[in-house]
C-alpha cells in the first residue's frame, strides 16, 4: 500500500534523528530552559528577522491552536474562522472546551477576507444588545487553508488592518506554512509572517519533525503571558529539549525550507499530471493538499494499492479525494499514482 492521505505518515528526516541521537546522552534542563531549546528559537528569530519575537515550542497543532487562542481571548470573547477551519472541524470542540465560541464564517474557497471580518465585527459593535453576544476578539486563519488555497501577503494585510481596527489578534497557523512557503505562486516568505500577524505557528509535526510546532508571538502582552498559559494548559513538556534540538536541526542549512520544496515540487508534479489527464479539482491549486475529483469506481480501483483521504462526497456521487505530498514523498510513488490514474480515464 502506497499512503498519500495525510503529510505525516513518516517519522523525521536523518538530519532530525541524527541530532536527537547525538543530544540523546547529554544532560538538559528540563521544560525547554536548555541551551539546544535557546539556540533553535534564536535561528527562528533570525529566520523571521524579527529579534524580538517570542518563540514557544509546543507538542502538537491542535494543543498550540487551544493555548494560543485561549490566551489571547478574553472570557467573553470568541474567535472568528472559516467553516472550514481546523479550528471549526477536526479538533472535537477543543476551542470550546476552553470556554470561547468559534464565530465561524463560510467561505467560497476555504479563505476569509477581510471584508467578512469587518462585517462580523460591524454587526457586533452596531447591536444595540451587545452586552448578551460573544464579542470578536481574535481572527483564526490557515496558511495553507484546509482546502489547501493560500493567502497573499496581500490578503493577510488586509485582515490585519480590520484587526488593529476593531483592537483584535491575528492568528495565522502555519501547520503547513513551509508547504505554503514554497507553493508556486506564493508572494510570501518567513520574515513577512510577523508584519501580517500578532502571532503564527511553524509546524513541525507535517514538515519533518517527529513531533512539535513553534509558535511566535508578536504581541509584547501575550508574549509575557504565554508562558503561564502553557503550563497551566499542560502544555509544557518536562523533556523539552526533545522539541529544541528537533528545531534547531529543521533551522540550520534552510532545512525546514528545503524539506517543504521538495514536497512543493512533487505537488506540482501531481497537478500537473492529474490536469493533464483529464481530472477536474474539487479546488484547483498549487500546494501540497491536491483534490482530484474521482469516480466512486476510480476512487475503488485506486484503494486497492493506494491510501487517500476521502475530503468530500460530492452530489453527483463523485468523490474528492486528497492527495498529500510530504517532505518524505518519494518521486517514483508520483510517477507509478499518476501512470495508474491515466490509466482509468
Amino acid at each position: 500500500m502506497i499512503r498519500f492521505e495525510c503529510d505525516y505518515l513518516e517519522g523525521a528526516p536523518v538530519q532530525v534523528l541524527e541530532a536527537i541521537a547525538k543530544a540523546n546522552l547529554e544532560q538538559h534542563p528540563g521544560y525547554g530552559f536548555d541551551p539546544h531549546s535557546d539556540h533553535a528559537k534564536d535561528l527562528i528569530r533570525q529566520a523571521c528577522r524579527s529579534p524580538q519575537a517570542g518563540v514557544y515550542f509546543l507538542v502538537g497543532g491542535t494543543q498550540a491552536n487551544l493555548i494560543v487562542l485561549a490566551a489571547g481571548l478574553k472570557p467573553y470573547q470568541g474567535v472568528i474562522a472559516p467553516q472550514t477551519s481546523h479550528i471549526f472541524n477536526h479538533e472535537t470542540g477543543a476551542i470550546e472546551a476552553t470556554g470561547h465560541k468559534i464565530l465561524s464564517v463560510e467561505t467560497k474557497d476555504g479563505k476569509l477576507t477581510a471584508q467578512q471580518v469587518k462585517e462580523v465585527c460591524r454587526s457586533y459593535w452596531n447591536e444595540t444588545h451587545k452586552l448578551f453576544f460573544v464579542q470578536p476578539g481574535m481572527v483564526y486563519v490557515s496558511q495553507t487553508t484546509e482546502v489547501g488555497t493560500m493567502y497573499s501577503k496581500a490578503e493577510l494585510a488586509a485582515i490585519y488592518d480590520v484587526c488593529k481596527e476593531y483592537h483584535m489578534k491575528l492568528f495565522v497557523d502555519g501547520a503547513r506554512l513551509g508547504y505554503a512557503l514554497e507553493a508556486p505562486g506564493s508572494d510570501m516568505t518567513l520574515a513577512d509572517l510577523p508584519q501580517l500577524c500578532s502571532v503564527f505557528t511553524i509546524g513541525g509535526t507535517k514538515q519533518g519533525a517527529l513531533f512539535g510546532e513553534a509558535v511566535v508571538v508578536m504581541d509584547d502582552e501575550l508574549s509575557r503571558e504565554f508562558p503561564y498559559h502553557i503550563k497551566q494548559r499542560g502544555g509544557l513538556m518536562a523533556k523539552g529539549w526533545l522539541l529544541g534540538v528537533q528545531y534547531e536541526a529543521l533551522f540550520t542549512d534552510d532545512l525546514y525550507l528545503k524539506l517543504a520544496k521538495h514536497a512543493a515540487d512533487l505537488a506540482v508534479k501531481v497537478h500537473d499530471g492529474l490536469k493533464s489527464a483529464g481530472f477536474d479539482f474539487y479546488f484547483d491549486h498549487m500546494t501540497n493538499q491536491q483534490l482530484p475529483v474521482l469516480t466512486q469506481a476510480q476512487f475503488e480501483a485506486l484503494s486497492r494499492e493506494y491510501s487517500f483521504d476521502l475530503f468530500a462526497a460530492l452530489p453527483d456521487g463523485r468523490i474528492a479525494a486528497r492527495i498529500c505530498t510530504s517532505w518524505a514523498t518519494k518521486q517514483e510513488d508520483v510517477e507509478k499514482l499518476l501512470s495508474d490514474l491515466k490509466k482509468l480515464k
